[in-house]
């Protein structure tokens, strides 16, 4: 395992240098006397960080890992998990806007139930769209008032370009990973930040039951798990005994009771309980 020092030092190699590269790109830090002396106080860091990681990669491939393998071995052993979950939360978020635009959803096998879920937050997802754009917008006025730099200009618009990518991800991965109901197993999805599935022969008991205190999309409160949208749940099951669950950070719990919200908790109540 990596010391915990090598991971913290790495990861702050990395950020100071998208940060100076930020800044370069933008124009706001040219070749002057306080450019050069960032440049000296960042370069041996850097070259101690990726020395660091060359190690790591050389290490793997004597081992006889592919130079794939090798490099995911450096992400697990530099980049904290939860930083890896979100990056490939986000992937797959963004390869649903994919999935929604050919209508195809992920997950569902032919004897599967879909249990649908994202109507409710629409309106929700669809101001804060509103919102992006309107920051866009008078964001790209701002910076052409100030005459700022060319390169500051493309920074903002990343910024604001990924912003609404990642708005747009969200409810499409909402879309296209509902819960799924099949004979073995309940499987319970927040877009492509939760996955949840549970075996039916857990299942103790099912009901209907619509409350609006959910805190936040996924909670672990006192035994019971929380996948709310727009603050709401709809269904209870009950467990006969504890299921872990890996909250969208990577920490583990175990819960004996889930709340979750369905477009249709009648036909969710329907298939759970049929055989």
């Amino acid at each position: 395992m990596v010391p915990t020092l090598s991971r913290r030092a790495l990861m702050t190699v990395a950020a100071a240098d998208l940060l100076v590269a930020l800044v370069v790109v933008s124009g706001i830090l040219a070749v002057t006397p306080a450019g050069v002396v960032a440049a000296a106080v960042v370069t041996p860091f850097s070259l101690v960080g990726y020395v660091t990681a060359y190690r790591l990669y050389r290490s793997a491939r004597e081992a006889g890992a592919t130079p794939r393998d090798a490099l995911r071995a450096i992400g697990e052993a530099l980049v904290p998990l939860p930083v890896r979950r979100l990056v490939r939360a986000e992937s797959a978020n963004l390869a649903g806007v994919g999935q929604w635009a050919r209508r195809r959803v992920d997950g569902v096998p032919q004897d599967g139930t879909a249990l649908p879920y994202a109507k409710q937050q629409r309106p929700l997802l669809l101001m804060l769209l509103f919102a992006v754009i309107v920051q866009a917008v008078a964001l790209e006025w701002m910076v052409a008032a100030m005459d700022a730099p060319a390169g500051l200009r493309a920074v903002v618009m990343a910024a604001d370009v990924y912003s609404l990518l990642f708005v747009l991800a969200l409810g499409a991965a909402c879309v296209t990973r509902p819960h799924v109901v099949t004979s073995d197993e309940l499987r319970i999805r927040y877009a492509a930040y939760f996955d949840l599935r549970v075996p039916r022969e857990l299942i103790a008991s099912v009901k209907e039951s619509r409350s609006f205190d959910a805190r936040g999309v996924i909670s672990v409160r006192d035994g019971g798990l929380m996948v709310g949208v727009d603050a709401q749940t709809n269904l209870i099951v009950r467990l006969t005994r504890p299921v872990a669950v890996t909250r969208p950070l990577g920490r583990r719990e175990h819960v004996t009771t889930i709340r979750f919200y369905a477009e249709d908790p009648a036909s969710a109540l329907k298939s759970l309980t049929t055989p």
